[in-house]
């Protein structure tokens, strides 16, 4: 089994907005596809001062499975998936490392 994690912020105000989106679009979107070996998707948050944190879990059976949804740069793969709805000024979501 592996696990595939995606971290992103938001800001507090979007956080409801961007969990539905996640909900109702893009987790149905994924589903759509039918990626053989794809078992599933998890959603986790936590509040933090002024903004919220969305961690994806979601886990294939093989490499190939992760590579049928992302394509071979598996780094990106979810971004890329994200940009047209999310990625754009005056949403508020932002990737960046977790603080240490």
């Amino acid at each position: 089994m592996i696990s595939r994690i995606w971290h992103g912020w938001i800001t507090s105000q979007n956080a409801d907005k961007y969990k539905a989106l996640l909900k109702e679009e893009i987790f149905v979107g994924i589903h759509e596809r039918r990626i053989r070996g794809f078992k599933g998707i998890q959603l986790l948050h936590r509040d933090l001062d002024h903004e919220v944190e969305f961690i994806t879990i979601m886990r294939f059976d093989s490499l190939d499975s992760v590579r049928e949804f992302a394509g071979e740069e598996r780094e990106e793969g979810f971004k890329q998936f994200l940009d047209d709805k999310t990625f754009k000024p005056g949403f508020g979501m932002y990737k960046r490392p977790p603080k240490k």
